[in-house]
């Protein structure tokens, strides 16, 4: 068994719990809204961004030249060609240029992405493929598994969305990054790779979940809002009460002495 087969069955549970989850079902047989398509597309633009840093720090990590031109390579094709490409997606879809430019990290796309650019930064190029694998091999797979039982007629952005995850361009780049990672056994802890491949397939998984529950910070500060304001005000409010509760307790007790 290979080293990125051993680390896709240490996840066996979160990969399957992936493959089933709502979202993508519904990608799948069109029944999934539109509203979290829309919210799923935003986000994914904003993870791409971080992706290409992730890129630029692989390309810089690599033992080789060939090695490093598949990296560069790769990070021009996403700069200059899928982010293109993901806008004309988008606006099929009643996505503005302008809309996705304005779109802020959810809580789950922050993190994630903290995540890939920490390991990228830190590690070696081996824990970098490792961060970035699940994302290039579950979309792969996940695109596949939909392709096999039938793309959604109905909705046909959807059915163009797992016809590109489901080609064999993209294929043949998880399976490079597979073997790439397997060729750098031995170069760190599996121990240490185990546990960043767990934490970016759970990260993999969240990202759906984001999507389908259309994930908002808790607070939402916004420059014209009066949210921050009244959420401010609400607690002076608790804070003076509590004290005026404290002030009369104090008087209460001092008069039983």
């Amino acid at each position: 068994m290979t080293l990125s087969e051993r680390l896709r069955q240490a996840v066996a549970p979160i990969w399957q719990k992936t493959l089933t989850h709502p979202f993508v079902t519904g990608l799948g047989d069109g029944t999934l809204p539109l509203e979290n398509f829309r919210f799923y597309m935003c986000q994914d633009y904003v993870f791409l961004i971080e992706y290409s840093r992730l890129l630029a720090l692989a390309t810089a990590k690599a033992p080789d030249l060939d090695t490093m031109g598949r990296f560069a390579n790769l990070l021009d094709a996403t700069l200059n060609r899928e982010m293109a490409l993901h806008r004309e997606f988008a606006a099929q879809c009643g996505i503005s240029p302008a809309e996705l430019a304005a779109t802020q990290a959810a809580p789950t796309t922050y993190a994630y992405t903290r995540h890939l650019i920490r390991v990228a930064s830190l590690g070696d190029l081996a824990e970098t493929v490792t961060a970035l694998l699940p994302c290039q091999w579950g979309y792969c797979d996940i695109s596949q598994t939909l392709a096999r039982r039938g793309k959604p007629a109905a909705v046909p952005f959807y059915a163009q969305w797992i016809d590109l995850y489901a080609s064999p361009e993209f294929a043949a780049l998880a399976t490079w990054l597979r073997e790439l990672l397997d060729a750098l056994a031995g170069t760190a802890s599996e121990e240490r790779l185990v546990e960043i491949f767990r934490t970016s397939a759970r990260y993999e998984y969240l990202f759906w979940e984001m999507a389908y529950r259309l994930e908002r910070w808790p607070l939402q500060c916004q420059r014209g809002s009066q949210s921050l304001y009244a959420t401010v005000s609400k607690l002076r409010v608790v804070r003076i009460d509590w004290r005026r509760e404290s002030s009369v307790s104090s008087v209460a007790r001092a008069a039983e002495a």
